[in-house]
């Protein structure tokens, strides 16, 4: 059984997840609006991937015994001056979510919650790939500059991701 206090903390991560999936829906609609599909989809699957954080968060509070709050999700910024702006705030914020994540950690070492532990682990794990992907990106972004061609390789480069499987 989890802890009111683990309870209340991964409660509040599924409400950052989600809010993430908020982020990245928004970023997507900015991309559509600047005509970059590739941009679009990827962000989009991001969303979906968050999502399916918070839902994994969730079945874990259920199983545990606990129950899940839900409280309302900040609205997110609509509008960046440039892709390389939008991902390197995408980096920002994963960075961000693996502090959370790591806290979230260090409480359920604190409480002796060795099954939180384990199923964080994953989530540890998930975070070092989100930086890197977002890094990644960002790094690409920074190279093509202002060069159009450049921006409408990485749009379609971007557009061939899939959408993660269930545990993302």
């Amino acid at each position: 059984m989890l802890s009111k206090k683990l309870e209340d903390a991964i409660n509040e991560q599924i409400n950052k997840e989600l809010y993430s999936a908020y982020l990245y829906l928004s970023m997507s609609s900015y991309c559509e609006s600047e005509s970059l599909a590739g941009f679009a989809g990827w962000m989009r699957a991001q969303a979906q991937e968050e999502v399916n954080h918070a839902m994994r968060l969730f079945d874990h509070v259920a199983a545990r015994g606990g129950r899940v709050v839900l409280k309302a999700i900040e609205m997110p910024t609509p509008v960046w001056k440039s892709p390389l702006e939008m991902f390197e705030e995408v980096l920002q914020h994963e960075r961000k979510v693996t502090g959370m994540i790591n806290r979230l950690y260090e409480l359920a070492l604190s409480e002796n919650d060795y099954a939180t532990q384990m199923e964080l682990q994953w989530f540890i794990t998930e975070q070092v790939e989100e930086e890197e992907s977002a890094g990644a990106v960002v790094e690409q972004l920074r190279r093509v500059g202002d060069q159009p061609m450049g921006l409408l390789m990485m749009d379609r480069q971007l557009g061939e991701r899939q959408t993660g499987g269930a545990g993302e």
